[in-house]
C-alpha cells in the first residue's frame, strides 16, 4: 500500500532530491495547478508550457522548499509570476510586431519577422543580463512592468533623477551592445521602451 507522505515530510524529501517523492508532490498538485493556469489563460497549449515549467522550476530550485511554509500558496504564486511573465513576453513580442510590421520590406511574411523579433529579443536580453544589478533592475521595471520614472522611484526609495540616470545609462549601453550585434536592434529596443 502507497503512503502519502505530509507536505512537510515531502517538501525535505524533494529538497534533498528524492526524485519519488517529488512524483507524489507532481501527482497531489497537478490537476489543481493545472485548473488554475487553465481558468486564467484558457489555452491548452500555454496551459501545459506553464505548468511544465512551474513544475521544472520546483525541481531545480528544490533546496528553496525547506523555506516554504505552504506548498500549495508557492505553486498558485510561482503559477501566477510565470502566467505575469508569459503575458508580458506576449504584450513586448505584439509591440514589436507592430512595429515591424509597419516597417516590413515587400514581400517579407510573418514568420520572418517573428524570427527577426526572436533574433532581436535574444540580443536585447544577453545585453540587459550584463548591465548592473541596479541598473538592470530600473531597466526591467520600465521594459516589463511599464512603470513609469516616478513609479519605479517609489518602489525602489530612491529619487527620480536616479532613476532616470540609471536608466538612460542602461539604455545607451544596450543600445551599444546592439548596435554591434545588429542595427535594426537598436530601433526597436528604442521604440519598445519609449512607445
Amino acid at each position: 500500500m502507497k503512503v502519502l507522505l505530509s507536505e512537510t515530510d515531502l517538501m525535505e524529501l524533494i529538497a534533498n532530491g528524492d526524485r519519488k517523492a517529488f512524483a507524489q508532490f507532481y501527482g497531489v498538485y497537478l490537476k489543481n495547478i493545472y485548473k488554475y493556469v487553465f481558468s486564467i489563460c484558457y489555452s491548452k497549449e500555454t496551459t501545459e508550457e506553464i505548468v511544465q515549467e512551474l513544475f521544472l522550476k520546483v525541481w531545480e530550485n528544490r533546496g528553496k522548499l525547506r523555506n516554504v511554509k505552504s506548498a500549495k500558496a508557492y505553486l498558485y504564486q510561482s503559477a501566477k509570476n510565470l502566467l505575469l511573465d508569459h503575458i508580458r513576453r506576449l504584450r513586448i513580442e505584439s509591440r514589436v510586431m507592430d512595429l515591424i510590421e509597419l516597417n516590413t520590406i515587400a514581400g517579407e511574411n510573418y514568420t520572418e519577422n517573428h524570427q527577426a523579433f526572436g533574433e532581436y529579443y535574444q540580443i536585447a536580453q544577453q545585453a540587459i543580463e550584463l548591465l548592473p544589478e541596479k541598473r538592470k533592475k530600473i531597466f526591467e521595471l520600465r521594459l516589463n512592468d511599464d512603470l513609469s520614472l516616478d513609479e519605479i522611484a517609489v518602489k525602489l526609495s530612491i529619487s527620480k533623477s536616479v532613476v532616470k540616470k540609471q536608466l538612460y545609462a542602461g539604455i545607451s549601453f544596450v543600445r551599444k551592445y546592439l548596435h554591434e550585434h545588429s542595427e535594426i536592434a537598436v530601433f526597436v529596443l528604442y521604440l519598445i521602451v519609449f512607445s
